[in-house]
């Protein structure tokens, strides 16, 4: 008798709780889809200003150099004081967001430093302070990649089951469209105030990079409207914040596999030939095609414009393909391949450019995933932060490596330096395939046979 009048009252309750959100509209029901539509919305543009400003030294390089009396070494100390925090912070920022701050101060927090960060950037331009626009970005590089984890946090909680993937892959292509759009955009927002104040100079930078600031302050709006509606349906719905998921424990990387090792080695000699190279490329363009600085500016933004509509496709082919480590050769390879047309002929740079950003995009979809299949789930958080920090240290150094050779060689010992970063990616992938092929050969396994291995396995792990 007590039992059933016990389930009698949830029953109540549930019904209360589901006549609650019947009192809203579509748009204002949390549990409604025109409601999630909203909030995703604001989680893509959240990332927004960060990844729009994360490339405003690319897009205006040139004038940076000139306006600032900089050489190539100095310039691209503004991509490595970026880049050191970031080597720390990946295994703080999901601790942060989980333990101390909470997902929606989190977000709101990180967003002020993105958004802070961008304003000493450009107060470094105004006044003529070069230390000042490196200040600039070391905060704003406190706030840009732990905003990425908070970003990839509200998906989870928002839509954690069949509509994850699609939710990561539009968020993925938002951020791709901000840089975009950064390429194509800042040189004539340049041009423009140059046209206002009277003539080129550090002021006209500086005023050009505050008005890219707004970018930031547009994505600081988007995070108090997520935290806004993440605590009307906390209230609503009873659900708990969202958490990161992640554990860091340094001690587990004495416990990492061979493979591991060597998909951090491939990881950073990937990337470091793509966004150091990115960084300085409108002038090259210039310089070696003859191409204006509006042709240079939309070349130089092509890997961002592939990635946008071809990291969802390509992730789906990954899917439902499998061999991992294949897809990963094959957009290294690709990668040499373009730098190699870039460095030692004349072509019209389009179509290696073309090919670097179909291989830029192919790379992130198979690469990343491994470490989940090499190592287990309790040390995910620690693999994938080991992971990003190795690969923000790479980039601190060689873009100022690669500042240093251009200044001194010149841009074809440059696009050498960087097919040899690609080599030693190429180098990693191969031993990659024999210690996967001596251990089992999982990370190469098809679709099915994959599959078929989690479906036999899954009765031990209960």
């Amino acid at each position: 008798m007590e039992h059933r009048e016990e389930n009698e009252r949830l029953f109540s309750e549930n019904d209360d709780e589901r006549e609650d959100t019947r009192r809203y509209s579509p748009f204002c029901d949390p549990s409604h889809l025109f409601h999630r539509i909203i909030v995703l919305l604001c989680m893509c543009f959240l990332g927004f200003g960060s990844y729009f400003c994360y490339d405003n030294p690319a897009a205006l390089q040139k004038q940076t150099i000139q306006d600032m009396g900089l050489n190539t070494s100095k310039f691209m100390q503004l991509y490595a004081w970026y880049s050191w925090p970031n080597v720390v912070l990946c295994f703080l920022g999901g601790f942060l967001l989980d333990r101390v701050f909470g997902i929606r101060w989190g977000t709101i927090i990180f967003s002020l430093f993105v958004c802070v960060g961008q304003v000493i950037f450009a107060l470094g331009a105004l006044v003529d302070h070069f230390w000042l626009m490196n200040v600039g970005r070391f905060v704003f590089g406190i706030g840009g990649e732990s905003l990425a984890v908070a970003q990839n946090t509200y998906a989870v909680n928002w839509f954690k089951g069949k509509e994850l993937n699609l939710v990561f892959g539009l968020q993925l292509s938002m951020a791709r469209v901000g840089s975009t759009v950064n390429m194509n955009v800042m040189g004539k927002v340049y041009d423009s105030m140059k046209d206002v104040l009277g003539q080129a100079g550090h002021y006209t930078l500086g005023s050009a990079l505050m008005i890219a600031a707004c970018t930031c302050v547009f994505s600081l709006l988007c995070a108090l409207a997520l935290a806004y509606f993440d605590k009307r349906a906390e209230r609503i719905l009873h659900k708990e914040q969202g958490r990161t998921g992640e554990v860091i424990k340094l001690k587990d990387v004495k416990d990492f596999p061979l493979q591991l090792w060597l998909i951090f080695i491939i990881c950073v000699g990937y990337y470091v030939a793509i966004f150091p190279f990115i960084g300085l490329a409108q002038v090259f363009f210039i310089e070696k095609f003859n191409f204006t600085p509006a042709e240079a500016r939309l070349i130089n933004s092509i890997v961002y414009i592939i990635s946008a509509p071809a990291s969802p496709l390509l992730g789906f082919t990954v899917d439902k393909t499998g061999k991992n480590i294949i897809w990963v050769l094959c957009a290294v390879v690709t990668t040499l391949i373009a730098h190699m047309m870039l460095a030692f002929t004349f072509w019209n740079p389009w179509f290696a450019m073309v090919l670097l950003g179909v291989s830029y995009s192919l790379l992130a979809c198979a690469l990343w995933p491994m470490v989940a299949f090499v190592v287990p789930e309790h040390q995910l958080g620690t693999a994938y932060g080991f992971m990003q920090s190795i690969q923000n240290l790479g980039l601190a150094l060689i873009s100022m490596a690669a500042g240093s050779i251009l200044d001194s060689k010149g841009y074809l010992f440059l696009e050498v330096f960087f097919c040899a970063c690609v080599c030693l990616a190429l180098i990693a992938v191969i031993m990659l395939y024999f210690v996967d092929f001596l251990r089992g050969g999982e990370l190469n396994l098809s679709a099915s046979a994959r599959a078929r291995l989690q479906k036999a396995t899954a009765p031990e792990s209960e």
